[in-house]
């Protein structure tokens, strides 16, 4: 999951501030600048947006806020809650608004136009936001605020409140001499205009490498519903009556999976896990280079060794050398299994091929027939189970029956995209309004890649009640006309993790935008989200809800038994290729002098560690957007391990309890202590509140079948 905040103040629409004539004028102008219209508070104007009119309105909004920040820094009266930060909470409301068009533009329907707009715009983000935690004058109030906090007859919440800000303009620099803030500020625009290359470079390489088959032996080892997506893909780029394999997860993994012909196995992973890697216009080594070299650079300014020490400081982890720990100690066993995995594939290989030795782009296709001869059980069996519709109702009434959640279809709402739908979210006997759920499936050119939740609108209540609105993107592949969008049951997970995101934000009941729904350390956000996916092979949603597309009939309770038995399946692969990435990625950024080769540096490393030959990281550093194209996941992506642990355990939670998954006492316990609190409270307390001790590791050893070493 990615999630922008592209302003430095809360997410909040709603404000103490009235808007200046000059903008209300502007407004009239530009439709993009105006309160959102319709019910609940409005929703994005999606069918106004005309990009022209995106960057006038974004800079009309930086400006506005600015102009709101100086009237809370300049108040005459001294400083208290309600004059500073509640005023703070409710400062950049228009830009709020514009900033979410413009993100879901930049992120699912980048054209040339867009992407011109966004060179253009995101130095402009990185200016603005030094410009506000650099403002000497409101940080000496939001200052003042957090020393009394003690004294003042706070609520926890509000004093949490004053701590996030301080911390965070203390971390941006706002003690330093202006010297050195004006250091920083330059290194923070030089990293927008790099982050914005780098994910345009990656978004070129994943829209312009794209693999046409064209005759039958092309497809050989296929399923219907991969050659149906792939046909489908294929007229979509102007190239009717033959298959195309795009450069994106979705379609790259199915095919190293299924193909039988393993020269067209290696060009697709070859071309995918060189994404950013080619040595032509769009390679991202260099911004690498830079990147790295200016973090370290912004991190000795703010006073830490190095930029992971600073990235985990107000992590739950705390410390690289605690993240490093626990991935060290999961490591070892990954790594085994991955030898073992290997073992059992070389001997069918050898077999089938005398002489053929296990690559890269084999380990998904022999994976499959190790799980078929052991297990009895061949993916493509399940596969024609799982219609991307069927299982957004289970997540639906799973929702129900966890949070009482009650999902209606809207269509009088606007859309960016036809194929873009709304659902109101609803809790309760009288259906109290809770939210929106937009939801965005499927792959198209100009959208990135991966799978992801969003925030249009997050959930607050201190200047009247505000309800969240969120969406769920994704890339997977659709069908010939007329035929349901079929998932892998890899994919029929990411559906359900990124709706336990979206089911996050929905759950807040917190009263300050900053502190609501998603808005947590990266080693914790993904704990809930983890969690949903478990009800994805629950009887009662495998049973009700994994109806066989021609048939309608249930999946066989035999096939449900085998994908039961198969839970610890490829854990080695799967644990291992992110494992990679994260120890990449954290020993990276513990580098003091990052003055690297990025390819050599990523191939020692690995070579260190004793990574096996036969699988790659799941993002090589040219390809690794969670880390180089935004602060977002950077010495971060440990994060996924440490929240599966926290998920793991928590699990267990449920199967201990008499209702197992869907026992209602834990449910309650889980979104009274996490789902709805937000960030008011210390992560790590409210865990401790849910399970009543913390975390054990054991649960997650246990879960991939590892050893407890």
């Amino acid at each position: 999951m990615r999630r922008r905040t592209f302003l430095a103040a809360s997410t909040s629409l709603l404000g103490t501030v009235l808007l200046p004539k000059v903008v209300a004028a502007a407004e009239t102008a530009n439709p993009l600048l105006a309160p959102w219209a319709g019910p609940h508070g409005g929703v994005p104007p999606f069918d106004q947006v005309r990009v022209a009119d995106i960057g006038p309105a974004l800079d009309a909004a930086l400006a506005q806020e600015l102009r709101e920040i100086d009237a809370i820094a300049s108040t005459p009266s001294p400083a208290t809650f309600a004059n500073t930060l509640a005023a703070f909470e409710g400062t950049g409301r228009v830009g709020d608004r514009v900033s979410t068009l413009y993100g879901v533009w930049t992120g699912t329907l980048s054209s040339p136009e867009v992407r011109a707009l966004e060179t253009a715009i995101e130095p402009k983000f990185a200016e603005h936001s030094s410009r506000i935690l650099q403002n000497s004058a409101l940080f000496q109030r939001l200052e003042s605020v957090y020393n009394a906090r003690e004294t003042s007859g706070l609520t926890a919440e509000q004093k949490r409140l004053s701590w996030l800000h301080w911390n965070r303009f203390v971390r941006a620099g706002a003690r330093l001499q202006p010297a050195q803030k004006a250091e920083v500020g330059a290194i923070n625009l030089s990293l927008a205009n790099l982050y914005t290359t780098f994910s345009q470079n990656l978004l070129a390489d994943e829209d312009s490498h794209v693999l046409f088959l064209t005759t039958p032996d092309d497809l050989r080892g296929l399923t219907d519903d991969l050659k149906s997506a792939a046909a489908q893909a294929a007229s979509a780029r102007g190239q009717a009556g033959q298959y195309a394999i795009i450069n994106t997860r979705s379609s790259a993994e199915p095919f190293l999976t299924y193909s039988d012909r393993r020269d067209l196995r290696e060009r697709v992973w070859q071309t995918f896990y060189a994404r950013g890697d080619n040595g032509d216009a769009h390679d991202n080594k260099q911004s690498i280079k830079q990147i790295l070299r200016l973090r370290a650079q912004r991190a000795r300014l703010l006073g830490y060794p190095t930029y992971a020490h600073w990235r985990l400081e107000n992590a739950m982890a705390k410390t690289p050398e605690a993240a490093m720990a626990l991935m060290m100690r999961v490591w070892p066993s990954a790594i085994a299994r991955v030898r073992e995995e290997v073992s059992e594939m070389q001997a069918i290989a050898t077999r089938e091929t005398p002489g053929l030795v296990i690559e890269p782009w084999d380990y998904r296709y022999y994976a499959e027939k190790v799980r078929a001869a052991r297990y009895a059980l061949d993916m493509n069996e399940v596969t024609p189970y799982l219609q991307l519709e069927k299982l957004r109702e289970g997540m639906f009434w799973a929702a129900g029956q966890l949070y009482g959640f009650h999902f209606t279809q809207v269509t009088n709402l606007p859309v960016a995209r036809p194929d873009i739908r709304i659902f109101e979210v609803t809790q309760g006997p009288g259906g109290r309004h809770v939210g929106y759920w937009y939801f965005d499936p499927l792959a198209r050119p100009g959208k990135r890649s991966g799978a992801w939740m969003n925030e249009y609108r997050s959930q607050s209540n201190f200047d009247g009640p505000v309800t969240p609105i969120v969406s769920n993107n994704s890339n997977f592949v659709a069908g010939a006309p007329g035929e349901p969008v079929l998932l892998s049951w890899t994919d029929a997970e990411t559906l359900f993790h990124e709706f336990g995101h979206a089911l996050h934000a929905l759950n807040s009941r917190v009263n300050y935008p900053s502190l609501s729904g998603t808005k947590l350390p990266r080693d914790y956000v993904e704990f809930p989200s983890q969690v949903n996916e478990r009800w994805l092979s629950t009887p009662q949603v495998l049973n009700r809800f994994a109806l066989h597309y021609r048939t309608g009939r249930p999946i066989p309770a035999d096939l449900v038994a085998k994908i039961q038995r198969a839970r610890t399946f490829r854990q080695g692969f799967d644990v291992t290729e992110l494992l990679a990435s994260a120890l990449v990625d954290m020993k990276i950024h513990l580098l003091e002098d990052p003055d690297i080769d990025v390819t050599a540096f990523e191939r020692e490393t690995l070579a260190e560690l004793g990574m096996p030959r036969e699988l790659p990281m799941r993002h090589r550093l040219p390809q690794f957007g969670h880390i180089f194209s935004s602060d977002g996941y950077a010495a971060g992506y440990y994060g996924y391990l440490w929240a599966e642990v926290l998920s793991t355990d928590a699990v267990e939670a449920f199967e201990e309890a008499p209702g197992g998954l869907y026992d209602r006492s834990v449910a309650r316990r889980l979104r009274r202590e996490v789902m709805s609190v937000g960030n008011t409270i210390d992560p790590a307390i409210a865990y401790r509140r849910f399970r009543g001790r913390d975390a054990d590791v054991a649960a997650y050893l246990r879960a991939k079948g590892f050893p407890n070493r």
